[in-house]
C-alpha cells in the first residue's frame, strides 16, 4: 500500500519526538470546506492602556510599577508557579504516593511597550528584540546550577488561559526536566544510537524534498506541519542547522529566526481574520552541564481552532481515554496555511 491509499482511509501515524500515535480520520472531513471566515470585527486594543498591569509605568496585580520600558521587558513572575527558595524534600510511600519538592524561577517578557502589538503585527526587528531577550534569558537562567532545563513559552488569546491581553510570554525554569522535554530527549538520544544521525534533520531533509507539509522557510529556519500533528493547524519550527539551544545561533539565524515567527503568526492571523490563539514554545538542550550534541533546537505552535474563529478542537471522550484523533490531514491542513498571504490582514498604525 502506497501512501496516498493509506492517507484516504483511517489510520495511525507514530510522532518520533514522544513516540506516541495519533489517529488520523480523513473520511470525517470529506465535504469541501474553503475555510469559514466570521467577519469578526478588528480588534480595536488601544496602543497604552491605564488599567494593564504590563504596561509602562503601570502598577502590577503584585505591587510593583512597571518601569516606562521602551523595548523588550522580563520581570520574576508576581505569582510564580515556581520559587527558587523552596524548601528541599521528599515523600515515598510504598512507590505508591511520591512527591518531591520542585524549586525553579518563572519569568514574564513583554514583547513591547504597546499593548496592541502582537508578534504577528510586530516588525521583524522588533521580533528579532524578543528573539534577543528570549537567549539572554536561557543563558542567564541555564547558568544556574539548579536549573536543568528552561522552557520559554507564549500563551497567545483568552481561549488559551492568558490572563492579559498585552502581548507577552512566559519563561519557567525548572530543577528537573519536564515530561516533553524528558521524552523528546530518549527520542533524540536513541535515534542518533540507531541511526548515528539527527532525528530533526534527517526529519527536516524529507519534508524539504516532498513539500506535502511544508509551511515557509528562510535560509536558515523552516516551519511545516509535522506529519503526527494532533492539532488541526499545528505546525514545527526547525532550525536548518543543528543547534541545540537559542544561545548557539549567530546573528543572521536570530534575524531570520524573528522573520519566520513572523510570518507564522500573520498566517494564523489570516486564516480566520482573527487574532489566532495559541500556545508556542522552544524545546531547547536541557541546561544540567551535560552533553547533548543530538538534541535539536525547534519550536511547537499548538492552536486551537478548527473550522473557524469560533470552533474549537477539543480534546474528549477518546482522546482523553485512549490517544489524539483528528479529521484534517496534516497535508490538508499545511496547504491551506501555505497559501494564506504573508501580509497581515489587519494594517499597523
Amino acid at each position: 500500500m502506497n501512501f496516498s491509499e493509506l492517507s484516504s482511509q483511517p489510520h495511525r501515524r507514530f510522532n518520533p519526538l514522544t513516540r506516541e500515535w495519533v489517529l488520523v480520520s480523513p473520511h470525517r472531513a470529506e465535504r469541501p470546506w474553503q475555510g469559514q471566515v466570521e467577519n469578526l470585527p478588528a480588534e480595536a486594543a488601544p496602543t497604552y492602556d491605564p488599567t494593564c498591569y504590563l504596561c509602562p509605568g503601570n502598577v502590577r496585580a503584585g505591587g510593583m510599577r512597571n518601569p516606562n520600558f521602551t523595548g523588550t521587558f522580563v520581570f520574576d513572575n508576581d505569582f510564580a508557579a515556581l520559587k527558587p527558595d523552596t524548601t528541599p524534600g521528599e515523600i515515598d510511600e510504598h512507590g505508591l504516593l511520591i512527591a518531591r519538592a520542585e524549586a525553579g524561577r518563572c519569568r514574564v517578557v513583554c514583547f513591547s511597550p504597546r499593548h496592541d502589538l502582537t508578534l504577528a503585527r510586530m516588525s521583524q526587528a522588533e521580533v528579532r528584540k524578543v528573539v534577543d531577550t528570549w537567549t539572554q534569558e536561557f543563558s542567564a537562567l541555564a547558568a544556574d546550577p539548579r536549573i536543568r532545563s528552561v522552557q520559554i513559552f507564549e500563551n497567545r488569546g483568552a481561549m488559551m488561559g492568558c490572563s492579559n491581553p498585552h502581548p507577552h510570554g512566559q519563561i519557567w525554569a525548572n530543577e528537573s526536566l519536564p515530561n516533553e522535554l524528558t521524552k523528546e530527549v530518549a527520542a533524540f538520544r536513541d535515534y542518533r544510537q540507531i541511526h548515528g544521525t539527527s532525528l530533526l534533520h534527517d526529519y527536516l531533509q524529507l519534508e524539504l524534498t516532498k513539500q506535502e507539509r511544508m509551511v515557509c522557510a528562510n535560509d536558515h529556519f523552516a516551519l511545516l506541519v509535522p506529519f503526527w500533528a494532533v492539532w488541526p493547524f499545528e505546525t514545527l519550527l526547525i532550525s536548518r542547522r543543528r543547534v541545540s539551544a537559542l544561545d548557539e545561533l549567530n546573528d543572521d539565524e536570530r534575524t531570520a529566526l524573528a522573520g519566520i515567527l513572523r510570518l507564522a503568526t500573520i498566517r494564523y492571523d489570516n486564516l480566520f481574520r482573527t487574532s489566532f490563539p495559541y500556545t508556542m514554545g522552544f524545546h531547547q538542550r536541557p541546561t544540567d552541564g551535560g552533553d547533548y550534541p543530538e538534541f535539536e533546537l525547534h519550536a511547537h505552535f499548538y492552536p486551537p481552532l478548527l473550522r473557524s474563529a469560533t470552533i474549537k478542537k477539543f480534546m474528549v471522550g477518546y482522546e482523553m481515554l485512549a490517544m489524539p484523533q483528528r479529521d484534517i490531514t496534516p497535508e490538508s491542513a499545511a496547504q491551506w496555511l501555505r497559501e494564506l498571504p504573508g501580509e497581515h490582514y489587519l494594517t499597523r498604525t
